[in-house]
């Protein structure tokens, strides 16, 4: 894919705009991570959810869907997907902020692909997009999850019990932030 295509370009990474063409990837992709993403993440994992999944992010202004691409990663001539991050709830004004939701996809894992492609939706929204804040709710366990968080330089800012309604309860969420200054300056 063209750098051009893209809205951020990393050393190994890039991330671009969701769109429906990428359904049959992105479903490939989620049935492949099923276990990795199982108890935490319920991504679409067929055409008729990813469709109306990928709708909301395109059409809905307070939301923003990226797709993290490996560059040069496969052999066909497109980037294949890593993982996606998506910024919902996204409030203008004097808040400038929006709630993350992101994923890796298995063949991605442990390779620091997901912690370049967070890079890049930082840097990406806290510049053309305009916003100030962005937090990240995590369930405790998931250590994969809040390892990214701490390694892009995120605070723990408190605990919402009975937070998320994820795989048919209430469940339990650490709440982690970073803003545009610290971002600039994480370690």
């Amino acid at each position: 894919m063209p750098e051009s295509d893209y809205l951020a370009v990393g050393r190994r990474t890039a991330i671009r705009p969701i769109t429906q063409a990428d359904a049959e990837e992105f479903t490939t992709r989620v049935r492949e991570s099923r276990d990795t993403h199982r108890p935490w993440l319920f991504p679409p994992d067929d055409a008729r959810a990813y469709a109306a999944y990928a709708g909301r992010l395109i059409d809905d202004p307070t939301k923003a869907g990226f797709l993290v691409c490996e560059r040069g990663g496969g052999s066909t001539p497109a980037d294949p997907i890593a993982g996606f991050i998506n910024i919902n709830n996204i409030v203008a004004g004097a808040f400038r902020c929006g709630a993350l939701g992101y994923g890796a996809f298995a063949h991605a894992l442990g390779r620091g692909l997901m912690s370049e492609g967070l890079e890049l939706v930082l840097r990406y929204a806290f510049g053309p997009l305009g916003l100030h804040r962005l937090e990240a709710n995590i369930q405790p366990g998931n250590e994969g999850s809040l390892a990214l968080v701490r390694r892009a330089g995120f605070r723990l800012e408190g605990f919402s019990p009975d937070f998320l309604f994820i795989d048919g309860a209430w469940r339990d969420h650490e709440r982690w932030a970073i803003t545009a200054g610290m971002a600039g300056r994480k370690s």
